[in-house]
């Protein structure tokens, strides 16, 4: 795991602590390494989705639970998922050990251009981490 204050540069972040990383599929989601560290051991992740259903920017696609806590995951975008990271469900731990990378969520095609240009630079989500956490 990395530390809490690890950013990747080339991602797009939300207020809710999620990355979004554009490849030929669409949007790769997951959550930042600043929410795995606030939520301690995640012990279950749970999608709402399936791919074909479409998800709206700002609303729940699902849930993830740790020790500490039941957090919702919320879409950087509008659009259809493409994928669901299934093996989520067996093996929840990805999420602590990798959450830039196999501990993603969902991919999604996004519906509407320009929304992503709503999501927050590397630089503007570290500056937001350095105001709530001291």
């Amino acid at each position: 795991m990395s530390g809490k204050f690890d950013v990747k540069g080339d991602f797009l972040y939300t207020k809710d602590h999620e990355w979004a990383a554009t490849n030929a599929e669409g949007m790769v989601v997951g959550i930042t390494a600043y929410a795995v560290d606030q939520l301690g051991d995640i012990t279950l992740v749970n999608m709402d989705v399936k791919a074909g259903d479409s998800v709206e920017a700002g609303k729940a696609f699902g849930t993830i639970e740790s020790v500490k806590t039941l957090s919702d995951l919320f879409s950087p975008v509008s659009g259809k998922i493409v994928k669901v990271n299934s093996e989520l469900e067996s093996k929840p731990e990805l999420v602590n050990e990798d959450c830039y990378g196999k501990g993603w969520m969902v991919v999604i095609a996004p519906s509407q251009a320009g929304e992503k240009d709503k999501l927050m630079s590397a630089t503007a989500y570290s500056d937001m981490l350095k105001t709530i956490d001291h």
